[in-house]
């Protein structure tokens, strides 16, 4: 196994593993310059059909999406909050890196979804409690998520058919 990353690190593996899949697809893809832009990191097109990725990287099992928002908020108004910072056209790579075994070849899993999608999903987190972390497989074993599972939808899945139900053929 590899030993654990930097967060910087993770970031920057994540975005250009994102890059390299969608640039695999078929797609070209612009890179912003710099540290924590804006809503998006990459820009992906093919053809005329343009899309804004928001790249975000994870070695634990997990992505911490909302809370930021969360101060004086419930969970559910921290995620539509989150969404609303999004614009049309955003769509995200949730990249994990846990359990990857470089060394033996493995790769990370990568997963795209639009905010509405992954917020919808974080509401029903924790028994429909919802969570500022947005979980690729998590039991609860304790608290009112007992016996509850997250997981990340399968449909999520990086592939070229994913990519053409987001971004339209």
């Amino acid at each position: 196994m590899v030993k654990s990353m930097t967060s910087h690190q993770v970031s920057v593996s994540a975005e250009s593993f994102t890059a390299t899949l969608f640039a695999w697809a078929g797609y070209d893809i612009s890179v912003q310059y710099g540290a924590n832009q804006p809503e998006y990191d990459l820009v992906a097109v093919y053809e005329e059909k343009m899309i804004k990725i928001s790249v975000k990287g994870s070695q634990d099992g997990g992505w911490g999406l909302t809370q930021n928002f969360k101060k004086d908020r419930s969970y559910s108004e921290a995620i539509d909050h989150w969404i609303n910072r999004h614009k049309g056209n955003t769509i995200v790579s949730l990249v994990q890196f846990q359990d990857v075994d470089f060394e033996n070849g493995d790769i990370p899993r990568v997963y795209l979804a639009t905010p509405e999608e992954i917020g919808e999903h974080m509401k029903t987190s924790r028994s429909g409690h919802g969570n500022t972390v947005l979980k690729e497989s998590h039991l609860f074993k304790n608290g009112i998520g007992k016996g509850h599972t997250d997981e990340i939808p399968k449909h999520w899945k990086f592939s070229k058919k994913r990519i053409e139900e987001l971004v339209g053929k």
